[in-house]
């Protein structure tokens, strides 16, 4: 059961104030989608009570981001981030999957009027590359919501009116191809200050295509006008992946032709050709030791014929992704090693100034799921850091949490071994989460992760240099900083400032100089140097 909403412009308390009444008297949601501005422009004051933690949404809320450059400073993270306690800003484009199997495409901000596109806007390749990335997924059949802020142009196209918008005058080209490619079953927008319910429209040409599932366009007003447009609707939704194939495919009695498609078939017509400049998506290295920020392709061809036969590619991420080293959009100046099959980064906004991430070069959700090359090389990345840092004086506590993420991050916090022993370090993290009805359970020596949790399952576990490891199943809502928060507590590293990544975000320049002197003090350590 889920919710979605239009413009909230700030108006918190009166969102807010609406779903508790909805839950009062339907009972409780999953989730609540928030479409258009989250913020305005006198948003402030509300939001300081809530981003404080003194007030808090009572349903997990995810939001899209800036449409305008005022309100571009309240999104610190283009990736996505929780903003506050159950308010969490999804990203600029992606997917999000639920646990349930849900799948939810985004697209933040409004269409691009020039190049390049400012913060707060998305361009033609903003949405070729999500598509590519969802389209290539196998048997990819649609997804199960659609969240832009603009409408696509010509919607109401076949369909009911839409009241005083003109649909082909209003909405986005681009998220009109971004829908018809995407197949939604449910495509919610706001911007307009309207509500319109479009009829159900058909993804498939009927007699020519075998047939496939509806899509419902719902673009709804802003949160508390006075004209009393409707700007909350409530929904249930089976995700498509669970569903019978037969069942999925129904096609409603008032079930319409696809508005989008006259409008994609002129489009094709004058599509221009790809620009020849354009890099292909293959993955490369970075070689941190003789040629500082060159470029050399991963197919071994500098190393002649002995290099190693390629193991299997990994699997392909469903959405833009940060931390696939082959992505542009990984944050390079913090990479400080680079092996085969992974790598080591600066966290950003770390808690120490040498806290690290190991993280695959190619795209894995967890640790459950590496292939056996992979699991290989992170061991030797474990083993090199607990070398590095029992040098200094230090052991580390290593951490991740497998949940509301899309790549696996390894976090690696050293602790000076003077400060407690690893059992205090196991007995802190056990109590502090008991405060939180959290069970951690020590995995049996000689145990793997693997032999506890399956591919898919969400978990949070802890690991120290010996080798230790505490565990526990997520089934239901997670702290998403809870591992960080503990490490930042009085009881280890008495650093309750910098529990929040967001709060010790440090310039560029800044970053780049803790990565060379990081990069030059591992240096005798990293194994992928020899």
């Amino acid at each position: 059961r889920r919710l979605a909403c239009g413009d909230v412009e700030g108006r918190l308390d009166a969102l807010f104030g609406r779903v508790r009444a909805v839950q009062g008297k339907s009972g409780l949601f999953d989730m609540l989608l928030c479409v258009g501005s989250f913020f305005g422009a006198a948003s402030e004051a509300e939001w300081a009570e809530y981003r404080t933690g003194a007030k808090k949404a009572p349903i997990p809320t995810y939001v899209l981001g800036a449409n305008d450059q005022e309100t571009v400073s309240y999104f610190p993270d283009v990736s996505g981030c929780e903003l506050a306690e159950n308010i969490t800003y999804l990203g600029r484009r992606g997917l999000y999957s639920g646990t349930s199997g849900l799948q939810i495409a985004y697209l933040s901000g409004t269409e691009a009027q020039d190049e390049p596109a400012p913060a707060y806007s998305f361009s033609a390749k903003d949405v070729a590359e999500l598509k590519t990335s969802l389209l290539s997924t196998p048997n990819f059949k649609g997804v199960d919501i659609l969240l832009t802020s603009p409408w696509p142009r010509d919607v109401g196209t076949f369909g009911n009116s839409a009241g005083e918008i003109d649909t082909k005058k209003c909405g986005s080209n681009l998220v009109s191809d971004l829908a018809a490619s995407l197949k939604p079953r449910y495509h919610f927008a706001g911007l307009e200050k309207a509500y319109y319910e479009r009829l159900p429209y058909r993804n498939h040409t009927v007699l020519q295509e075998t047939p496939q599932h509806v899509s419902r366009f719902i673009a709804l007003a802003d949160v508390g006008n006075t004209s009393k447009k409707k700007y909350l609707y409530a929904f249930s939704i089976v995700p498509m992946s669970s569903m019978d194939p037969a069942e999925l495919v129904k096609q409603p009695q008032d079930v319409t032709e696809n508005p989008y498609r006259k409008s994609r078939k002129e489009a094709q017509k004058t599509k221009a050709p790809l620009c020849a400049e354009e890099e292909p998506a293959c993955q490369f290295f970075f070689d941190l030791n003789k040629h500082q920020g060159k470029k050399r392709p991963s197919d071994g061809k500098e190393r002649g014929n002995s290099q190693p036969k390629q193991a299997k590619k990994p699997p392909q991420p469903t959405g833009p992704c940060w931390f696939c080293l082959a992505s542009p959009e990984v944050e390079k100046h913090l990479v400080v090693s680079i092996g085969t099959h992974c790598y080591l980064a600066l966290a950003k906004g770390g808690l120490l100034p040498d806290h690290v991430l190991i993280l695959p070069i190619g795209h894995y959700q967890s640790v459950v799921d590496l292939s056996a090359e992979v699991v290989e090389e992170v061991t030797k990345y474990k083993s090199a850091l607990k070398e590095f840092f029992r040098s200094k004086g230090k052991r580390y506590v290593l951490f991740e949490r497998n949940y509301r993420s899309q790549h696996l991050q390894l976090q690696v916090v050293p602790v000076p071994l003077d400060h407690c022993t690893s059992e205090d370090i196991k007995e802190i993290f056990i109590a502090q989460a008991q405060e939180q009805q959290i069970e951690l359970l020590e995995i049996p020596e000689h145990s793997d992760i693997t032999q506890v949790a399956q591919p898919g399952t969400p978990y949070f576990y802890v690991e120290l240099d010996t080798g230790e490891k505490l565990f526990h199943r997520i089934r239901g809502r997670f702290p998403l900083h809870f591992g960080r928060a503990v490490l930042a507590s009085a009881a280890l590293l008495a650093l309750p400032q910098r529990a929040d990544w967001r709060r010790c975000a440090a310039e560029r320049a800044e970053e780049a100089a803790q990565a060379r002197a990081f990069r030059r003090d591992f240096q005798p350590f990293d194994f992928a140097l020899r």
